[in-house]
């Protein structure tokens, strides 16, 4: 017998709208046309401004052609373009490859040809690199060049247009439409996983909605905050956050560079009222000068993920006078998708204690399913003793489509109906998860992921290295760091500066080893190295001498 409730009650235009964040900026310039909604430098742009421009960019890229599915790649900084683009290149059914600004000619070119780029929008500073990624790739996108007023360094142009003639050629009336599909792609973003080749991650509208209203509910967030953009854009889509401020109607303050003195100033002259970051920045904030520090008296609201943040960190952000939220996430869960919760009860307990629980990865976001730890064999939940190790696994809405043209690396990651993260924790009797391990080798250095074996292959293109291995080392400031462990062949003879410079030649910066370690390399009687070792090494002191 059918059920008389989907008898004749279907959806249609009256009661069914696909979920979109796109919807929160048309209604921000509706209601608040006139609060302000971008800050950077001499800029300042109202809700309307910044709606305006965003239907403008979506016309310009829709008259050449850009459309449903295809790709629009942006190297740019947090400046009020990067916000345009979240809004402007899905409005015309595009999706969003927001790049590391960080990576190097040779990862940008095959994120460019992966990804199919149609069009790339370049900041000056970035257009060398970018420059050199072009001539790598098999693309001929169409290049955009990006002018930041507030940049007055080195640069070139190199694309056909600069983005303000740009936007000024589109229609502010252009008439975008919501997604078809709310399972529609809308962003596709590339995180180095296990392997030296990156995994590009596709985001769904819903998805990509629900994390904004997430975000809103874990924070308490009320209308028309201020926010400073010390998280980048260009990681994980800054955790969804250019959607989330359009949803309450704030305020976009563009911080270009992330610097101490900057911050804090922008926080006393703006009245900052929430930002977010990996440890890094905050470990900054709390290390900066004192001086530095005073005149800020208002409440400002943090949140920080990462590599799992040291107590210490968190205690020492509580001192500074901010509330400091623990949210743990991936890119393949839309930046956060788990927070650590914080009790009335923990109030009672002294700093370090509260420190201690605040460090922890704790529950799941509210539009998130679930999150848990099982054992990845037998995928049974481990006990909550906090003792038995398992893998975390998210399920719900907040998760990836999958790995773009990769399906494989897709259904494993989805094996047994969870998203498997890789990090190993342990469950406690409280219900709150805490990672213990990596499994998959990966370093966070700076909230960045680095792959191991792309470090480890660069090194073994040196011709006095025979074995290679390399693991996180714990860093003050940037949670983690590459540490190299070298063997060399007989009668070779190397320096570490020499390995070092070798591998700036082949590598991002920041994927550099900052400690080099010679000696042979443990392995197993089969030959595998064997990293456990290598891993309780790299905390000695000693070995590092």
């Amino acid at each position: 017998m059918p059920n008389m409730y989907e008898v004749g009650l279907d959806r249609n235009p009256a009661n069914y709208t696909p979920l979109s964040p796109l919807s929160f900026i048309e209604r921000a310039a509706e209601v608040y046309p006139d609060r302000t909604a971008v800050i950077h430098g001499a800029i300042r742009r109202t809700w309307a401004d910044t709606y305006r421009r965003c239907r403008q960019l979506a016309s310009a890229l829709s008259t050449r052609g850009i459309g449903l599915g295809d790709t629009v790649a942006v190297m740019l900084p947090n400046i009020p373009s990067m916000v345009e683009a979240h809004f402007g290149v899905p409005m015309t059914g595009a999706v969003l490859n927001t790049l590391n600004t960080r990576l190097d000619a040779e990862s940008i070119a095959f994120m460019l040809d992966h990804g199919e780029a149609k069009a790339v929008i370049v900041d000056r500073e970035f257009a060398p690199v970018m420059k050199a990624a072009l001539a790598l790739s098999s693309r001929k996108p169409l290049v955009i060049d990006a002018d930041d007023p507030e940049y007055k360094g080195p640069g070139e142009r190199i694309g056909s247009v600069e983005y303000e003639d740009f936007v000024a050629g589109g229609d502010a009336a252009y008439a975008w439409q919501l997604p078809a599909d709310e399972w529609q792609s809308i962003c596709l973003n590339y995180t180095s996983g296990t392997t030296g080749n990156p995994k590009g991650v596709v985001y769904h509208h819903r998805g990509a909605y629900l994390n904004c209203i997430s975000n809103i509910l874990e924070w308490d967030m009320p209308k028309h905050p201020v926010y400073l953009w010390t998280l980048p854009m260009f990681h994980c889509n800054g955790w969804c956050f250019p959607w989330t401020i359009a949803a309450r109607a704030g305020i976009n303050v563009c911080l270009r560079r992330v610097e101490a003195q900057a911050i804090f100033s922008a926080i006393k002259q703006h009245k900052v009222t929430h930002y977010c970051s990996a440890p890094i920045v905050h470990s900054l904030l709390i290390n900066a000068p004192a001086e530095m520090k005073a005149g800020i008296e208002h409440r400002v609201n943090a949140m920080v993920a990462g590599a799992a943040p040291p107590a210490s960190m968190i205690e020492g952000m509580e001192r500074l006078g901010f509330d400091i939220t623990h949210v743990y996430g991936l890119t393949e869960v839309y930046g956060p998708a788990a927070v650590c919760v914080k009790h009335e009860t923990w109030n009672a307990l002294d700093i370090g204690e509260r420190a201690r629980l605040n460090a922890r990865q704790g529950v799941r976001y509210h539009l998130q399913q679930a999150v848990t730890v099982m054992d990845p064999d037998t995928m049974q939940p481990v006990p909550a003793d906090g003792e038995t190790m398992g893998e975390i696994m998210f399920r719900g809405n907040i998760t990836m489509k999958g790995y773009l043209k990769n399906p494989k690396a897709t259904e494993e990651a989805f094996a047994g109906g969870w998203f498997h993260t890789g990090d190993l924790a342990v469950m406690n009797p409280d219900g709150y998860v805490k990672i213990k391990d990596r499994s998959k080798d990966i370093i966070i250095s700076g909230g960045e992921n680095i792959s191991s074996i792309e470090v480890e292959d660069v090194l073994y293109r040196h011709p006095a290295v025979i074995a290679a291995a390399v693991v996180a080392k714990p860093d003050s400031k940037w949670g983690e760091t590459p540490c190299a462990f070298v063997e060399l062949k007989p009668d070779a003879q190397v320096t570490a500066d020499e390995i070092i410079t070798h591998c700036k030649q082949h590598l991002a910066s920041f994927k550099v080893p900052r400690n080099v370690v010679f000696g042979e390399v443990p392995k197993t009687s089969t030959g595998k190295i064997q990293k456990f070792a290598l891993r309780q090494q790299v905390n000695s002191v000693d070995a590092l001498k």
